[in-house]
């Protein structure tokens, strides 16, 4: 089953809003085995709007648009979907009750463009909305499209989503089979070589299925399974994972859709009771702050520095002049510097030493994205390990903060 997402608003023409209610329909529909080939995003208009409509019904089995729903004057999907359909809109009494019920408690005068938000599709399921008082709709047309549309906001959106749209459809298209499904997130490797290893799992994937996504340095895995009870869809889940680890476990660092490699290697350390701590030239103090934002790092990362210039070097991390001057400032030797010396003043266990060029400009006649990367770890020798990160900027001091957890990852793997 195929669906197409018409988002609805001009303010996401215009960039004002980024489109997120749109990824996270797509990747709810994805776990239940409904493709999204299309995303389309219209602005206010009737015209266009039904224009965008006739056109994802022509090549999608459901339609199912975000924004619109609201009070306002633009806000007019409901209506042009209903006029599209050939329905009537009409009350839907839970809906306008709530708007009621809000208007007599808060002291609130009602007027009359709230009541428009209590309109539905005639022959449509009513979707509550928990977090506002726009209905949603469920129009099943068992001889044609059907369609979808949800309100706006993204504090409605998703919760209407999650409580209400996902148990209609698993329950329309599976009836009482169970969905089981783990993400497993991989550092390390690129998606290209990682769909490659994967390749004939994802061709020959029927039950469960394989779900790739990239992310900046990482990737993750999407692996859902379908059966009649939770104990047959996740031996299916199982099964699969257990091929995957033994192409690319390697790469593998934990599970699940709010995980972190940064929550994973600071959990790792306080379990093990081992310190941590950096001196950040490229990343300027950006691995501290990711590390920093994992609960109960206190525990085991006592501080750190900043050593952006070659002066806060010497000064603060007592680098000779001489290996700057000899080796330059992005090498593999003061990496090594960067991280010995700063494991020794903070007394900890690791130490991490980063130095490189972020850019846009070339430093010392190495291009942006050159990056060495330090670990000294416990009584082993220290060592360094040289990147080349391309994208920008930014991107390039996020890769190189996710390489140094990963390499601290794969030490503490190792130990």
């Amino acid at each position: 089953m195929n669906a197409e997402i018409v988002a609805v608003g001009t303010e996401l023409l215009l960039g004002q809003i980024a489109n997120t209610n749109g990824a996270y329909l797509a990747q709810k529909l994805a776990e239940i085995g409904i493709n999204v080939y299309y995303q389309t995003v219209v602005g206010d208009n009737p015209e266009r709007l039904e224009t965008a409509l006739r056109v994802a019904e022509s090549r999608s089995d459901i339609v199912m648009t975000i924004g619109g729903l609201g009070p306002t004057d633009d806000d007019l999907t409901k209506q042009i979907v209903a006029a599209h359909l050939n329905e009537q809109l009409v009350v839907d009494a839970a809906a306008q009750k709530k708007i009621d019920d809000y208007a007599r408690t808060s002291g609130t005068l009602k007027t009359s463009n709230n009541a428009k938000q209590a309109l539905k599709i005639n022959h449509a399921v009513s979707l509550t909305n928990h977090n506002g008082f726009a209905v949603g709709d469920l129009y099943l047309n068992a001889h044609g499209t059907d369609y979808v549309l949800l309100p706006g906001p993204p504090s409605e959106c998703l919760m209407m989503i999650d409580r209400e749209l996902m148990p209609h459809l698993k329950k329309q298209l599976h009836g009482d089979v169970v969905f089981k499904s783990k993400v497993l997130r991989f550092v390390g490797v690129g998606e290209a070589q990682l769909v490659t290893d994967l390749q004939d799992l994802i061709e020959n994937q029927t039950n469960p299925t394989i779900a790739p996504y990239a992310k900046t340095a990482e990737v993750t895995l999407r692996v859902t399974a379908t059966a009649t009870d939770e104990q047959a869809a996740t031996a299916l889940v199982d099964q699969t994972i257990t091929q995957i680890m033994a192409r690319d476990g390697e790469y593998f660092y934990g599970y699940g859709d709010d995980n972190s490699l940064a929550s994973v290697v600071v959990n790792q350390l306080i379990d093990r009771k081992l310190s941590i701590t950096a001196a950040e030239s490229l990343t300027a103090g950006q691995f501290q702050g990711t590390i920093g934002s994992v609960p109960g790092v206190s525990a085991v990362f006592p501080g750190g520095f900043v050593t952006y210039a070659n002066e806060a070097k010497h000064r603060l991390l007592d680098i000779p002049n001489t290996v700057i001057e000899h080796f330059g400032v992005v090498s593999k030797e003061t990496a090594i510097w960067m991280a010995k010396q700063a494991r020794e003043k903070m007394k900890t266990d690791i130490g991490l030493g980063f130095t490189g060029v972020a850019g846009p400009d070339e430093l010392e006649g190495q291009p942006a994205g050159t990056v060495w990367i330090g670990i000294a770890y416990r009584d082993q020798a220290p060592e360094a390990f040289l990147y080349h990160f391309t994208n920008g900027r930014q991107v390039i001091r996020e890769r190189s903060v996710m390489s140094g957890l990963n390499l601290v990852r794969q030490r503490l793997d190792a130990d």
